[in-house]
């Protein structure tokens, strides 16, 4: 699992800082979360091909979330893509960029399909065999949600020497993988534990941006590997944290150890501060590993 973080600054794009957006690789699936303003040219500096993003989530409707959605989408139309591309996002995503593509004539070159949002309630919207992302039902001046993309447990791994020396033909390795035991032709049954090893554990990553301080989504993100949460201020603005419903880095780290999380990425920061480690250390106050999220950078999960 990796992340690589295109932008994670509040409100407006500036000359070396970008809005949110993010590309998150899971088992060669590729899944872009937001896509403020400049993000398809955040794709080529960060080399990351637009022919394996298929899905993108977007958690709200304020621009420095959304503004680069239709240049992303013409973009892949002029570049002739031909696969199908799924948006999920609050109601109302579908009509704001199909205006567009109206109004511009700029029909695209493949099947563009909305999921439109509307449950309060945490829910599967996206499930295949290796991956299942769920909502994180968020708390900001519009309807809001964060995401949570869950591995699916892999198959487990074929011990070569086991199963060799019990002289398994090769057509039952799927069935040991998948965690089946095996019957020799003198009817031993030889269990699986014998064959194989633990796989890797499945790893999780949760979203979560933008939100005023909110405990009621710690049920849900409960003891993922790794939490994305908005620190938008410091403690020192918290009132104007809670006026304009975002969080501060305590903030963060507050849900962040309360969730049980093991590692906390810090981002969405308004511009009004001179440098990052100021958010670092006030989280660091209250929960242990705190990353800094800046744009341009890649987290090995």
């Amino acid at each position: 699992m990796k992340l690589t973080i295109l932008g994670c600054y509040a409100a407006t794009p500036r000359t070396l800082t970008n809005p949110t957006s993010q590309v998150l690789e899971i088992r060669n699936r590729l899944f872009l979360i937001d896509c403020g303003e400049g993000t398809q040219v955040q794709l080529r500096k960060n080399k990351i091909k637009f022919s394996k993003i298929n899905h993108i989530f977007i958690s709200h409707l304020h621009g420095d979330h959304l503004y680069g959605l239709i240049g992303t989408i013409s973009t892949f139309s002029l570049l002739g893509r031909t696969t199908d591309l799924h948006v999920y996002g609050p109601k109302g995503i579908k009509e704001l960029i199909l205006l567009q593509l109206k109004l511009t004539e700029s029909w695209t070159t493949y099947s563009l399909f909305f999921h439109e949002l509307e449950s309060k309630e945490s829910e599967v919207i996206f499930e295949d065999a290796k991956v299942i992302v769920k909502t994180i039902p968020l708390k900001h001046r519009v309807y809001t949600n964060g995401y949570l993309f869950q591995e699916k447990p892999a198959e487990r791994k074929l011990n070569v020497e086991a199963v060799q020396h019990y002289d398994i033909h090769v057509a039952y390795y799927q069935k040991i993988k998948n965690g089946g035991n095996v019957t020799l032709d003198d009817g031993t049954v030889i269990e699986n534990e014998k064959l194989t090893f633990d796989p890797e554990p499945a790893k999780s990553y949760a979203f979560c941006s933008d939100t005023v301080y909110n405990e009621a989504i710690i049920p849900i993100i409960a003891n993922t590997d790794v939490l994305y949460h908005e620190s938008t201020f410091l403690d020192s603005e918290a009132r104007l944290a809670e006026k304009t419903l975002h969080s501060t880095a305590k903030e963060a780290a507050t849900i962040a150890l309360k969730a049980n999380v093991k590692q906390l990425i810090l981002g969405h920061y308004s511009t009004r501060y001179d440098g990052l480690e100021s958010f670092k250390k006030e989280a660091e106050e209250v929960f242990p590993n705190v990353l800094l999220a800046d744009d341009g950078l890649s987290f090995d999960l």
